[in-house]
């Protein structure tokens, strides 16, 4: 059981295609991306049962953006988790390209 003073900390892990958020060492969820050319496609989130109410997907997701940012990728958001977080943070508004039926059909392929 994770305590609630331990700071939670975020990694990108491209082998895995995906940023994780861990506390005290333990993986407590993770949003998946693939890379087409300039875009991070945002895929899935998920923050596991043991570390919900914890404000920790919001943290995870924050961070995955700004390393976005800080990476000259464009973010699209197909995670709905992702694109409800886009809603309430215009600080990433520059950033955002749209989910088209291309990208879709990408991920679509890259998933099998």
């Amino acid at each position: 059981m994770s305590q609630p003073s331990a700071v939670p900390v975020v990694e990108r892990v491209d082998a895995r295609n995906r940023y994780e958020i861990r506390v005290d060492g333990k993986r407590a969820g993770l949003t998946a991306y693939r890379d087409h050319g300039a875009q991070r496609v945002f895929h899935h989130t998920e923050i596991d049962d043991a570390f919900a109410g914890q404000g920790l997907a919001s943290r995870l997701v924050q961070e995955a953006l700004t390393d976005v940012r800080e990476s000259g990728k464009r973010i699209v958001p197909v995670c709905p988790y992702v694109a409800k977080f886009l809603q309430r943070h215009d600080e990433f508004a520059d950033l955002v390209d749209p989910v088209t039926p291309d990208v879709l059909r990408w991920l679509e392929t890259e998933l099998a």
